[in-house]
């Protein structure tokens, strides 16, 4: 990409997709694509279309998705397979169509087995089951990763496959049905803190490790891959280290300063039980994450406060 590339970031008032957005404004790429949901709905094949013939972008971020934590994962299986499905067939066919130069298709680190062995290598994808709470979820990224490398492999183009760890920050969805954890426990330890409430309950046992990843440095690693990897296999971004959710909960709670108990509700499920990215291949590029744990729940809670006014 060069700085007058026109570039279209699909998502763009999403958490990676305004992360995306940022991080290329600071390093001086001008001329961005940005629509809302009401401008263009990525669902609709008609509109997509429409979309690639006008404006013909040379790049795309497939950052668009409908997403969740494991409530929302497990409760509206059907939107989150039909919905990332279409927008995924939509874009990546309309790209190839109007002769997009590259495209980035951001998958997740739950597309891996539930079991998978750990740290997870990108060569560990498709052998085994995902997590039953997420699997519609996981089934839609798989085949919108699918489709990027079948349109490369019969028609020579560049769409690369990324698979993001779990990622906190600024524009993080904080609704207590649809949040994934880490905006889940920022917003309930604030309001326990502001309500001077004496407990937080927090479901599962608490034992599961999970990996976290500050959003702006997984935008800045999506801006370097793009510019510097030109292989068909897909690109794990993440951390490199896990914790468990009861030690993560405990440093959310350190830094917003609430001082009551917190209790892990058994009778809720846990997920998988552990995710943790293997990144040799990003590392291998040159690129290597900044944010430590502490550094980005501050930032992402102080973006919290700014979001809600308190």
């Amino acid at each position: 990409m060069n700085k007058s590339s026109k570039i279209f970031v699909a998502g763009h008032r999403g958490m990676l997709g305004s992360a995306i957005v940022r991080q290329l404004t600071a390093q001086g790429f001008e001329n961005l694509l940005l629509r809302t949901h009401k401008e263009l709905d990525l669902t609709r094949q008609a509109e997509v279309e429409q979309f690639f013939l006008k404006e013909k972008p040379e790049y795309v971020f497939m950052a668009a998705a409908r997403v969740g934590g494991i409530m929302a994962n497990n409760t509206y299986r059907a939107e989150f397979i039909s919905t990332n499905l279409q927008m995924a067939a939509n874009v990546i066919h309309a790209a190839w169509k109007t002769g997009t130069a590259g495209l980035m298709y951001f998958s997740s680190s739950c597309v891996y087995p539930r079991l998978s062995p750990q740290p997870m290598k990108e060569e560990y994808l498709w052998t085994g089951p995902p997590e039953p709470t997420n699997e519609p979820y996981a089934v839609a990224k798989l085949a919108g990763m699918s489709m990027c490398r079948a349109y490369n492999d019969q028609y020579g183009l560049n769409f690369i496959s990324v698979l993001p760890t779990n990622l906190y920050g600024p524009n993080d969805n904080y609704d207590p049905m649809q949040s994934h954890l880490m905006g889940a426990l920022i917003r309930k330890f604030h309001e326990a803190k502001i309500q001077r409430s004496s407990q937080v309950v927090l479901w599962g046992t608490g034992t599961p490790r999970r990996e976290f990843m500050f959003v702006d440095d997984a935008a800045d690693a999506a801006i370097f891959i793009a510019n510097n990897y030109n292989g068909k296999d897909p690109v794990n971004i993440g951390w490199g280290q896990d914790l468990t959710i009861r030690e993560i909960a405990m440093k959310v709670k350190s830094v917003i300063g609430y001082e009551g108990d917190v209790i892990f509700d058994t009778s809720k499920p846990d997920g998988a039980p552990r995710k943790l990215m293997d990144i040799s291949r990003l590392k291998t590029l040159g690129w290597t994450a900044m944010t430590p744990l502490e550094k980005g729940v501050a930032q992402a809670y102080e973006a919290y406060l700014e979001m809600t006014n308190k």
